[in-house]
């Protein structure tokens, strides 16, 4: 799909409404551009929540507090310093 938008004096750009259904976006959602070369891809930001199960999780490690997994963390970058 080629779509285009005009650049205002104030460099704002207003997405066109058939850009934000095909992203899925709504007002307030936010958005990257990417730069590559002459070129800027624009997408849609994930909330964290959309994030949520994509990350896999070893079953032993389940259900540990933050405080402790920050815990670990910290204790475990300190030993692969040492």
């Amino acid at each position: 799909m080629d779509v285009s938008a005009q650049l205002s004096s104030k460099g704002q750009l207003t997405i066109p409404k058939a850009v934000r259904d095909a992203l899925g976006l709504a007002e307030g959602d936010q958005v990257v551009f990417r730069i590559e070369g002459r070129r800027a891809l624009l997408a849609r930001t994930p909330k964290l929540l959309d994030l949520a199960g994509t990350v896999p999780v070893p079953a032993q490690k389940r259900g540990t507090p933050w405080p402790e997994i920050r815990r670990r963390t910290r204790e475990a970058r300190t030993q692969t310093r040492a």
